[in-house]
C-alpha cells in the first residue's frame, strides 16, 4: 500500500496518470491511499484466479462471439473474484495500511484511477467493510460490459491489475473553479478534500 508521496515515485504506469496528478497536490487530498496493482495481482495469483477464469471461458470464442454465453459467464466469473479470499497476510497489511492512512472509521469510496466509478462503504475498525469493497471494484472487471469491451478491443477476456484509489468521504463531486485553479479539465472534491483529477 502506498501514500500519494510514496505513489508519485512510481512509475505512472504502474499506478495511473491520475494518481501522480494527485500526488502533485497532496496538500488538498483527502485522507487517502493507494492500493497497487501488485497487490491484485497477488490475489489473482494466490486464488489460481488466471487458470479458473481461463478454464470459465474457454468455450468463448471471439471470433463468433455468443453473447449469450457471454451473459451467463461473466456473473460466475465476478462471483469467482468476490468470493476468493486474500491471504491472511495480506489482509493485515490492508488493515496496515487502512490505520495509517486514517481510514478505519466512516465512509469512504474507491475507484481505479482514471476512471469514476467507485465503490462506497462505512468502515469501522478492522476495516473488513473496505475489503469487501475493493474486491466488489476488482469484480466491476467481469461485468458482461467489461469483458465485451475486452473482447472487441483485444480479442481476450485477460486483463492486467491496476492500482486502485481509496479515499475517506463520498465520491467527489466536479468543482469547476478548482479545476480552473489547477488548470485541469475536472477536479473532484467532497467534504475531505480533493479526490480526483481523471
Amino acid at each position: 500500500m502506498l501514500t500519494f508521496t510514496e505513489a508519485a515515485r512510481q512509475p505512472a504506469a504502474v499506478v495511473g496518470a491520475e494518481t501522480h496528478r494527485l500526488a502533485a497536490h497532496a496538500g488538498r487530498l483527502s485522507a487517502g491511499m493507494v492500493v497497487p496493482a501488485s497487490y491484485e495481482e497477488a490475489f489473482y495469483r494466490g486464488n489460481n484466479l488466471p487458470e479458473q477464469l481461463r478454464r470459465l471461458f474457454s468455450g468463448l470464442n471471439p471470433a463468433r462471439l455468443d453473447e449469450d454465453l457471454l451473459e451467463t459467464l461473466a456473473p460466475r466469473a465476478a462471483e469467482l473474484v468476490r468470493t476468493s479470499a486474500l491471504s491472511d497476510d495480506a489482509v493485515q497489511l490492508f488493515y496496515r495500511a487502512l490505520g495509517n492512512a486514517r481510514l478505519t472509521e466512516g465512509g469512504l469510496h474507491l475507484r481505479r484511477p482514471g476512471e469514476r466509478s467507485t465503490e462506497t462503504v462505512q468502515v469501522t475498525r478492522p476495516g473488513t467493510a473496505a475489503l469487501h469493497a475493493l474486491k466488489r471494484l476488482w469484480a466491476q472487471d467481469w461485468t458482461f460490459e467489461a469483458v465485451l469491451t475486452r473482447l472487441d478491443g483485444h480479442g481476450s477476456v485477460g486483463l492486467e491489475a491496476r492500482p486502485v484509489l481509496l479515499f475517506a468521504g463520498e465520491p467527489g463531486r466536479p468543482d469547476p473553479a478548482l479545476a480552473a485553479g489547477l488548470g485541469v479539465k475536472t477536479a473532484l472534491v467532497n467534504g475531505q478534500g480533493l479526490v480526483g483529477l481523471p
